[in-house]
This record gives C-alpha cells, structure tokens and sequence, in this order.
C-alpha cells in the first residue's frame, strides 16, 4: 500500500482554514490531525448549494452524530480543532505547522504491519460501521482472520514476535 493510502491527514492551509473540498477529503480520511487553528465547514450551504458533496452526508454523521452533522451542514457553521476534538472528528490537535511531524509515526506504524492484514482491517472497519449486527461484524472478521491465516506474512509475524525482532513482510 502506498503511504498517501494509509493515511490522509488534515494539513490546514497558511489560513488555517480547509477548503470546501477539503472538508470532505478531512471526513474521508482515516485519521484526522488538526493543528490547533484548524477550522472547516460544509460551506457550499453558505453559496446557494447542498451541504450533501463528495461524501460529507455519509461521513459527518458517522464521526460526530446526526445531531451535530445537523447543524455544521444545515447552517455552514465552522468547527473549529477544540470541538472537532470533543466530538471526535478528530483524534488529535498539534501546534500549526507541526502536522507532518505527528503524522510520521502513524505512517510508520502502519507501515511496520501486513500489508493484507492491514487493508483487511481497513475493509472490515468500514464495512462494521454500516453492519446489520454483531454477526455480520464477527463473520467478516473471521473471513479476514482465515485469508491473513493462509499468508507467509503471518508466520514471519508470529516469528518475529517470538525472536523479539521487527518483522520483514513480503505480502505474500
């Protein structure tokens, strides 16, 4: 997997402000920063449009609730990084400029796993969010367990783990 696949942060602007697309490429993403004057909005509901663009009817109220998706989509209000951060659509706010630096070792975190393990899990998240029930969830997980199963992947992981070593995945 590519880097810019395993995680797509929030870089606010020099303004310190998302862009009307930005917004919803910040609530597609799998981990969201903010540096701390970070401020977004579904602005298009502010120029004669639908705030419903490019996902963000589907992603805000999954991250922060109806109500909340409510109101940032209903008025154009901004949001700014402290209460993206109570309302969890972010996991974290950093000083401004200094995006990058805490994004570095989400990047190297994920690149140290599976490369299957890991688009699995990615898979199966998305797909919980929306599951029909805890049966569905665990069925998928199962699915994914059984395919990493079948990998030399996991075998050098359980290895490394047991030499006390950083695994070396091939993908296969």
């Amino acid at each position: 997997m590519e880097t810019d696949q395993l995680i797509r942060t929030l870089a606010a602007d020099n303004a310190h402000r998302a862009r009307p697309v930005g917004f919803a490429l910040a609530l597609a993403s799998d981990i969201r920063i903010a540096g701390q004057s970070m401020r977004m909005n579904a602005a298009f509901i502010r120029i004669g449009l639908s705030a419903c663009d490019i996902g963000v009817s589907y992603f805000l109220p999954r991250l922060v609730g109806v109500s909340v998706a409510s109101e940032l989509m209903l008025t154009g209000r901004f949001i700014n990084a402290e209460r993206a951060l109570r309302t969890g659509l972010v996991s974290e706010i950093v000083p401004d400029g200094e995006l990058e630096k805490v994004a570095e070792p989400y990047i190297e975190e994920m690149l140290t796993t599976a490369p299957l393990g890991l688009r699995l899990t990615k898979e199966c998240l998305n797909m919980s969010v929306d599951a029909p029930g805890l049966e569905a969830a665990i069925n998928m997980e199962d699915r994914n367990q059984i395919l990493c199963s079948q990998t030399s992947d996991v075998r050098e992981g359980m290895t490394a783990f047991l030499e006390k070593r950083k695994p070396v995945y091939s993908n296969r």
